[in-house]
């Protein structure tokens, strides 16, 4: 793997990962902005701003980026995070040029016509109606409104209905102004790609980027507490989570090597515990997701009404047991396997490799090589898992639940189950 990264005279970080085997570019824009800069009564505009950029520029209108993208057979995309939002293009690796002259188009000259403003709202509103009718997704976002109460890092990325409904045009242009500046953004790409091309193309296209951005975030407090919705649904969808950990906290590793101990995969602890050996649910999982200051650890299920009652417990005790028992070496060699294969297979695709590139150097300020990473997997001992796990469950926890809740017990009872 070859990687190389410069910097535009305005602050534009420009990186390049080149893989000699492919026929195709992947390139895009990863920008240092996402829900947690928004102010509560702008919530939704970093998404509705995503949605926007599409929706015509000063010299192509809406169709004509999607037509001259799929012209050449390319692909063309964005999302929006909480602390990141990215646009991207996969193309022939002729066809580099346009990719990138689209992503800059789009990113300094949108126009954010009124009239495909109230069309997208209409667009926008739907995404997040079909949201609100999936309690598996949804329990996301009551999780992080109790964990981050009141704050912008747990507020739904998505916003709220009334919100997008009515927010002024000009908010768009002002969040645009004040974060979309070069320091704060990288242009990335892997393929079949030069280094030297990919400048003489920033060059061209990004040098008029301003080079003064905002300020970053507000430092994200937890709180936890619960979230309860009685609802006549067939299952009851819960989280139950805890303060996590930042992306470069020391047991950043370790806390990943636990929730694939836990919840990564039909092998998982719960996985053979809730559902194979008791049948209390159909799927369970469990994740740690990390900020720049912070994060979450925690774990999501679906089950029964009555058979809530029986997996709380046993959650609780799988969840204590780990923090107290580090796991086996065949446990801890599975989890290791699991997560170097994500990463290596992911070396596979030009996708991949730009987003690892984007994100990695927003988060670290620079890129992880593969082999680093796999030996710090590697480096993460069982006694530093149940360590984790201790640290982890220590914490106050955040619950948030949807259905019908009749048989499941406080969160107070859960959290005294989780003593050592």
């Amino acid at each position: 793997m070859s990687v190389q990264v410069s910097k535009l005279a305005n602050g534009l970080t420009v990186a390049s990962d080149a893989m000699a085997s492919v026929e195709t570019v992947s390139v895009g824009v990863y920008v240092d902005v996402g829900t947690r800069h928004e102010r509560a009564e702008t919530n939704g505009v970093a998404h509705i701003l995503e949605h926007m950029a599409f929706k015509g520029t000063t010299t192509r209108s809406a169709r004509d980026i999607a037509e001259q993208i799929e012209a050449v057979g390319g692909q063309m995309n964005a999302h929006t995070g909480r602390e990141q939002t990215a646009y991207y293009v996969k193309v022939l690796k002729e066809d580099l040029e346009l990719g990138v002259e689209l992503i800059a188009d789009i990113l300094q000259n949108s126009v954010f016509d009124p009239e495909e403003l109230e069309r997208e709202r209409g667009v926008i509103l739907q995404e997040l109606g079909q949201v609100e009718d999936t309690p598996d997704d949804v329990i996301f976002d009551r999780f992080g409104e109790v964990a981050y109460p009141e704050q912008a890092v747990g507020r739904p990325v998505l916003g709220k209905a009334d919100i997008i409904a009515s927010l002024p045009r000009q908010s768009l242009i002002d969040f645009r102004g004040a974060f979309y500046a070069a320091p704060r953004m990288v242009l990335c790409a892997a393929g079949r790609i030069e280094h030297a091309h990919l400048m003489r193309l920033a060059e061209a296209r990004f040098a008029a980027l301003p080079s003064v951005a905002a300020d970053g975030i507000v430092p994200a407090r937890w709180e936890g507490g619960e979230y309860r919705e009685d609802d006549d649904l067939e299952q009851v969808h819960l989280t139950i989570g805890f303060p996590g950990v930042s992306h470069t906290d020391p047991d950043f590793w370790a806390a990943n090597v636990l929730a694939t101990v836990l919840g990564g995969g039909m092998s998982s602890r719960l996985f053979q515990e809730l559902r194979e050996r008791r049948g209390l649910c159909y799927s369970v999982s469990a994740w740690s997701s990390s900020l720049v200051d912070g994060g979450s650890f925690g774990v999501y299920t679906g089950t029964g009404p009555d058979a809530v009652a029986e997996l709380v417990p046993v959650l609780a005790e799988e969840l204590r047991r780990i923090a107290t028992e580090p796991p086996p070496a065949a446990e801890m060699a599975r989890a290791r396997a699991q997560i170097r294969a994500g990463l290596l297979m992911g070396l596979e695709s030009t996708s991949a490799r730009m987003d690892a590139l984007g994100s990695q150097i927003l988060t670290y300020g620079r890129p992880l090589p593969p082999d680093e990473i796999v030996a710090r997997i590697d480096a993460v001992t069982a006694e530093h898992v149940a360590a984790s796990g201790r640290r982890l469950f220590a914490g106050t926890p955040a619950l948030a639940a949807i259905g019908p809740l009749a048989r499941l017990e406080p969160l107070s009872r859960i959290r005294a189950r989780l003593a050592p």
